[in-house]
This record gives C-alpha cells, sequence and structure tokens, in this order.
C-alpha cells in the first residue's frame, strides 16, 4: 500500500486497528470491549493455567485428527475428480454443495449420529476442511499437462510412479493452497463443534467466559486461537513458495 508516496507496510493496518481497539476500550463506549493491552495481559496469563493447556491439548487433538482425514480424503478424491470424468461429473455437484452450503446446521445432525463426544468435533473439523482440499487438487490435478504424463509413459513409468513421481509434484502448489484454506477453514469447525456439540476444550472456555462476561479472557482466547490459525496458514505458505518451482516447470 502506498501513501503520500511512501509505501506503507501491511502491518501498520493492524497497528491502527489497536490502537483504535485500545482507544475504545479506555474510553468505556462498549464494556464488551476491554483495552487491548488488558486483553494481551489476559492472554498471557492465561496460556500458563492448567485449564488453558488442557482445553488446547483436547482442541489441538480433535483439530489434528479431523485435518489429517481431511487431507488424505482430500487428496484422494481430488485426484480421482482430476482424472477422471465420470467421477468429476457425478462427485463435482455434490461437492461444490458442501463448500457453499453452511455447515454448522449440520452439526446436530452429527451429534445425533455421532454422540456428544470428540468423535463429533473431529467430524465436524473433516466437513469444514475436506471440501476446499478436493476444489483445489482437482484444479491443480486439471492443470498438469498431458505432455508429463505422456513422457513419463514413455519412459515405462509404472501407474504409482506417474501419480507419485509426477503427476502429485506437478499439482503440489494448488494441493498445498487447498490444505491452506482448509487449515483455516478446519480452525472455524473444531471451535464450532466444541461449542454446538460438546462443550470441551476451548468451546468450553469460551462458553464459559461469554456467561460469565469475563470479556479480557474471553478476547485473549479469541486472539490466541487467530494468532494459532494464521501462523499454521503462513507456515503451509511459506511451504507453498518452496515449490513453486514446480509450477513453474509446468
Amino acid at each position: 500500500m502506498t501513501l503520500f508516496g511512501y509505501r506503507v507496510p501491511m502491518m501498520a493496518s493492524l497497528l491502527v486497528w489497536c490502537v483504535i481497539w485500545e482507544i475504545v476500550g479506555r474510553s468505556g463506549a462498549m464494556f464488551l470491549i476491554p483495552p487491548l493491552s488488558d486483553v494481551i495481559v489476559a492472554a498471557m496469563a492465561l496460556v500458563q493455567t492448567a485449564t488453558w493447556q488442557s482445553a488446547a491439548i483436547t482442541t489441538l487433538n480433535s483439530f489434528l485428527l479431523g485435518m489429517f482425514f481431511a487431507i488424505v480424503v482430500g487428496i484422494a478424491i481430488g485426484v480421482l475428480m482430476g482424472r477422471s470424468t465420470t467421477a468429476d461429473s457425478l462427485l463435482g455437484i455434490w461437492v461444490n454443495i458442501f463448500v457453499s452450503a453452511p455447515l454448522s446446521a449440520l452439526v446436530p445432525v452429527l451429534m445425533i449420529l455421532f454422540g456428544m463426544g470428540e468423535t463429533t468435533v473431529v467430524v465436524t473439523v473433516f466437513l469444514f476442511a475436506v471440501w476446499i482440499i478436493v476444489l483445489d487438487t482437482r484444479a491443480g490435478i486439471q492443470g498438469v499437462p498431458p505432455s508429463l504424463v505422456e513422457m513419463g509413459r514413455s519412459y515405462g513409468a509404472s501407474p504409482w510412479t506417474l501419480y507419485s513421481k509426477i503427476i502429485f509434484f506437478a499439482a503440489l502448489p494448488e494441493i498445498l493452497a487447498g490444505i491452506r484454506l482448509g487449515v483455516v477453514r478446519g480452525v472455524k469447525g473444531v471451535v464450532i463443534g466444541q461449542l454446538l456439540v460438546a462443550i470441551i476444550g476451548y468451546g468450553e472456555l469460551f462458553e464459559l467466559y461469554s456467561r460469565n462476561f469475563d470479556m479480557e479472557n474471553f478476547w485473549a482466547l479469541t486472539i490466541i486461537l487467530f494468532a494459532a490459525a494464521m501462523g499454521l496458514s503462513a507456515l503451509i505458505e511459506s511451504i507453498e513458495k518452496r515449490v513453486d518451482y514446480y509450477a513453474g516447470v509446468r
């Protein structure tokens, strides 16, 4: 961004909003928004408590399990749709429906099917993340030049070698983009699942702090969650940049 001929770092926008938050909080105009400085102090204290650490482990376990299944299933279905016109026609409409559908409405149904426990939260994370991974994987597979596939076949590559050494790596930038977006959606899924279904982990803490109007800890928990999601997204984005040369070669 350029302002008055000077290049302004993107971080400056975040700093401006932080200042506005602090001013609004100090003014007392809204009791639901405490000063940002108080929230940061609360966050530093919160991460040292056994309650937060236990909730974080529970939430992380559900998130990692759900994301693992979402990545495996999403890549498999995406490859199938990208390589098979029949599979693309049969599954494409359902994938697009679930991408655009309000998945939060399905959580009560999942509760009936899987009960009031961690399994439902894992399934919720899976449903939030898998569809965008499918779409990006499909796009990456369809973008692989036929010449690469023909080259592999001309050198006698087996179907396994063709997919694992040529097609997969040629589509890897798009696959990683789908995983990055899936991670962000998965974070949303794990919180929604814990809030609406099991009331465990982060969901339990959100419920506790909002019910008691403990807004410092409520916003501290929100900031920690956002920071974790942005950190994971940035990590995957850095991996994307390392494999961008595959797209260039393609």
